[in-house]
């Protein structure tokens, strides 16, 4: 039977041919993938444009852009009277952006040809460069003018020039100490630059920097501006400081020694003047490998030593605080021979019988500071060691300060007084003596050094630094017996003689403390020769303190002319008028010499065998402020020297004189001496002794 193929349409459709379902099946997978994929991209879109959104912008912006920081301008610094001693000026940093370089040989050749780098090493640093695909490779920072123009005339591809600062010392080594200097990355590392680095520096800047794909800038904008550093104003005085470092080389040079340092300040409100230290360095100059960096420590501050005899101005200054003892009180050095607790105790050159204080002073006695120290006790004696600024640093803004050393009472040994009387046991700086110095010279206050006159950071007010408030160290009297006594041993008789000045009147204390060898345990014969020293008595308008380190002699001859020099040429400098003119100062110098030679001739006498702490013999001053005062000019002093008290009162009134005498028995000591021309109204002093 057959089938006709119409039957296949009888009744409903004929099926779909197999070609069409192929077709409609990869219609429809299309359809799939594609809206697979459009939900793919709708997914990717919205993490890009939403999710990641500033993620993708960050790294975006670091490829097209880059950060980069704008340097602060350091700070200048000047001297008090506005000379420039620290600047920073403009310079050229050479860079290389490897990405740009076409040739790596010629760029090398040329730049280690120029910049006299090593080519070898710098072929090294540019292929790494190259190989990390870095953009930015530093070659030399702060190259010189003329180094950087004929680099920018080559215009070899891949080589940048950045603007940067360099700091310069224009006056070289001047006052290097106090100033300090720079790193590589111009901050502080020693000085002034470090001890104000904060204030210095400033606040760097930023600057938003638009790169092509080759990372060449195209476009940039100042983000934050750089904030410049203060300028500082030092209490130095340039001309002062030239003077006292010049002063300081040729006394080193002359007497062999091994270093020094000097200070000089104002005492009435701290300011430091100079402050020297040898040897010395010019800032300008990195540090080289194997430098010896001794050079650059500030030794006015930073090496503590014995102080030796200069410390006798404490001991004296307490004793005339505490005790008694008056400049004209008499003061047994056994003539040269004491023995404490079993330690021997002597003198550097000979040796005294009784003398008054004031020469004990004069003629830096051993002995008889250590008998004026007994008199003072250990308890007093170190407080006012302390309260005259010993142990402790001053605190101005320099690194590296050292307080220094003083034992407390309950670390001295029983024969500790015979050493810290006379300035052993103790170390100081040459900074904290001036300080001490200038407690005597400003009627007893002690008043802070001060380095910093005022900070100003460009268009802001100026920030003056404050004068420390005076702490009362000594009543004003105190300081103006110690005054007089410092007098005493610059002129004829004293042990510093070299110091005198031309017109002025001056005093001061030598020191020659032994040097010990801890290696050999034992002092040397070498010395820590000393000066302190201020000028003019009658109103003192600075301090100078000299200390040379491994003098073969002693400090009046040494390190006294150091202060002449440099307290001469300070004075008139600071135009501080004279006060004394020249006849008055040689009539002064006679009449000294004329009382050294009086008291000399008493101090032979047999040392007094009463012993004791301090030979002091105290009585009732019998004319103290009795009789009339009478114009006296021309006369001459008589000699009471050797007379009982109702000589010396009949001779003097006979005279019509005033004398004020202590003690009892014979007039073993008078001031002014026999023979000198009194002035009108002048007394008479006499001590009197068994």
């Amino acid at each position: 039977m057959s089938t006709h193929p119409s039957a296949y349409f009888d009744g409903g459709c004929l099926p779909e041919p197999p070609a069409h379902k192929d077709a409609a099946r990869r219609l429809r997978n299309l359809a799939r993938l594609g809206f697979f994929w459009a939900v793919v991209i709708l997914g990717k879109l919205v993490h890009l444009q939403i999710v990641s959104h500033e993620e993708f912008v960050r790294l975006a912006a670091s490829q097209q852009q880059r950060t980069v920081e704008i340097a602060a301008p350091r700070g200048m610094i000047f001297d008090r009277e506005g000379q420039p001693l620290a600047m920073s000026l403009p310079v050229k940093s050479v860079l290389v952006n490897p990405l740009l370089v076409r040739d790596v040989s010629v760029v090398v050749e040329f730049l280690s040809r120029i910049l006299e780098l090593d080519a070898a090493q710098l072929r090294k640093n540019l292929e790494a460069a190259i190989a990390s695909k870095s953009g930015f490779l530093w070659v030399k920072r702060r190259v010189s003018p003329e180094q950087a123009a004929r680099l920018e005339s080559l215009k070899l591809a891949g080589v940048e020039f950045r603007d940067e600062t360099s700091r310069r010392y224009p006056k070289g080594a001047l006052a290097a100490h106090v100033l300090g200097s720079v790193d590589h990355e111009e901050k502080g590392n020693a000085g002034i630059e470090l001890g104000l680095q904060e204030e210095l520096e400033g606040i760097p800047g930023s600057l938003r920097l638009m790169t092509d794909v080759a990372r060449r800038g195209y476009e940039s904008r100042i983000e934050t501006p750089a904030l410049p550093g203060k300028n500082i104003t030092l209490t130095i005085d340039e001309r002062i400081q030239y003077v006292a470092e010049k002063a300081l080389h040729n006394a080193v040079a002359d007497c062999a020694c091994k270093s020094g340092s000097v200070v000089v300040m104002n005492p009435r409100n701290g300011d430091i003047l100079a402050m020297a230290s040898f040897p010395s360095f010019d800032p300008n100059e990195p540090v080289k490998d194997g430098e010896d960096l001794s050079a650059r420590l500030n030794l006015a501050i930073a090496a503590p030593f014995e102080p030796g005899s200069v410390f006798k101005v404490i001991t004296l200054s307490a004793a005339l605080e505490t005790t008694p003892l008056r400049p004209d009180s008499l003061i047994n050095c056994y003539g040269g021979k004491f023995s404490l607790f079993g330690r021997s105790i002597g003198e550097a050159k000979g040796g005294f019988g009784v003398i008054p204080m004031r020469a004990v002073l004069a003629k830096s006695s051993n002995i008889g500071a250590v008998q004026i120290g007994l008199a003072v006790g250990v308890k007093s004696l170190y407080d006012f060691i302390v309260r005259f600024g010993f142990g402790r640093k001053t605190g101005i803004p320099l690194p590296s300060e050292s307080p220094g050393k003083v034992h407390p009472p309950r670390e001295w040994t029983k024969t500790s007084m015979g050493s810290v009387a006379m300035g052993h046991e103790v170390t100081t700086t040459t900074l904290q003596l001036a300080q001490a110095a200038a407690i005597v010279a400003n009627n007893g206050v002690l008043v802070r050094p001060r380095l910093v006159l005022f900070k100003q950071r460009p268009g802001e007010p100026i920030e003056h630094e404050p004068v420390a408030p005076g702490v009362r160290v000594l009543r004003a009297e105190t300081a103006a017996l110690m005054r007089s006594m410092l007098e005493d041993v610059i002129l004829p008789g004293g042990t510093g003689t070299k110091a005198r000045l031309s017109g002025y009147s001056a005093g001061g204390k030598t020191g020659s403390a032994q040097i010990y060898d801890f290696k050999l345990n034992q002092y040397t014969h070498k010395y820590n020769a000393s000066f302190m020293g201020l000028a003019p008595l009658s109103n003192p308008a600075l301090v100078v303190v000299v200390t040379l380190n491994g003098s073969p002699k002693y400090g009046g001859e040494v390190a006294a002319p150091v202060f002449r020099e440099i307290a001469q040429a300070a004075l008139r400098i600071l135009e501080v008028p004279k006060d004394r003119p020249e006849t008055m100062l040689l009539a002064q110098e006679a009449s000294k010499q004329e009382q050294a030679e009086s008291t000399a001739k008493t101090s032979d006498s047999r040392p007094s065998e009463a012993g004791g702490e301090a030979a002091l013999i105290e009585g009732p001053s019998s004319l103290a402020g009795a009789g009339l005062v009478v114009t006296v000019g021309g006369v001459r002093a008589p000699n009471f020297l050797g007379k009982n008290l109702r000589t010396v009162l009949s001779e003097s009134a006979a005279a019509g004189l005033v004398v004020e005498a202590r003690g009892q028995g014979l007039a073993k000591f008078q001031r002014p001496a026999p023979g000198s021309i009194l002035q009108p109204g002048e007394r008479i002093y006499v001590q009197l002794a068994q």
